[in-house]
């Protein structure tokens, strides 16, 4: 059976069996079986085409990868695991969203420590002036799972307080061509912080501050599914939220 998803990403890219052979250096008639017939590449020659093509090997041959390669792939999207939020080095926040060229994205309940920071917040307006999309989620101040949040925290009505004041601090940017400040209403797990393929996860613990809890830094490999499953987590909560009007 032709393997048409190899097919279509020749395509769009613009190239042909014998650009692909060539890149990768193997020979074209093996590059037209794997079309043609579907034949599976050698593992090494699956990520080598992948990577030329800019796609997710998973995506051209997804029977292929094991689930021995799937959690060894997974595990080299974890650059560094922090013990609380407040061990992540400030460099680290920092050149996590300057580096970003298409997307920044902020799933959180208020995420204040970010909204306080004004340097922050001006760098989120020049990346939105530059064309970066910036996507912010803040919990609904109104909403019980923010009330919960705050009781299991041991703050209260402080939480709901803390996202209000977020509010007022990304004031500056809201109403920014690539800027959009949605408020949701879901029982977080975890927060989120995004920019392009990095992601720092920030890892809810009951009774426990969210600055007091473990951050995952991650970085998307070929491969791997675990920042995909957070990627996926955050377009679900977006999905749902209703945005802040300017």
């Amino acid at each position: 059976m032709a393997n048409e998803r190899l097919r279509a990403a020749l395509l769009q890219k613009g190239v042909n069996i014998a650009d692909l052979a060539e890149a990768i250096e193997v020979d074209p008639k093996t590059v037209e079986r794997w079309v043609t017939k579907g034949r599976e590449p050698y593992r090494k020659h699956r990520f080598a085409a992948a990577s030329y093509l800019g796609v997710d090997e998973a995506y051209l041959w997804p029977e292929a990868l094991t689930r021995e390669q799937v959690a060894a792939a997974s595990g080299s999207e974890v650059i560094a695991i922090y013990p609380h939020r407040w061990a992540v080095p400030r460099d680290i926040w920092g050149r996590l969203f300057s580096a970003a060229s298409q997307e920044i994205g902020v799933l959180v309940y208020s995420g204040l420590f970010l909204a306080d920071d004004g340097g922050m917040v001006r760098l989120f307006a020049d990346k939105a002036r530059a064309g970066v999309k910036v996507r912010v989620l803040l919990g609904d101040p109104d909403s019980a799972e923010v009330a919960q949040r705050g009781s299991d925290e041991g703050v209260g009505e402080s939480m709901a307080a803390q996202i209000r004041s977020a509010l007022v601090f990304y004031r500056p940017i809201t109403g920014l061509d690539n800027v959009e400040i949605r408020l949701h209403r879901t029982v977080l797990y975890n927060s989120i912080y995004r920019a392009d393929e990095e992601y720092l996860i920030n890892t809810h613990v009951y009774g426990t501050r969210a600055g007091n809890a473990p951050v995952l830094h991650l970085r998307r490999v070929a491969g791997g599914d675990m920042v995909a499953t957070y990627a996926e987590s955050y377009e679900k909560v977006w999905a749902q939220a209703r945005p802040v009007e300017s």
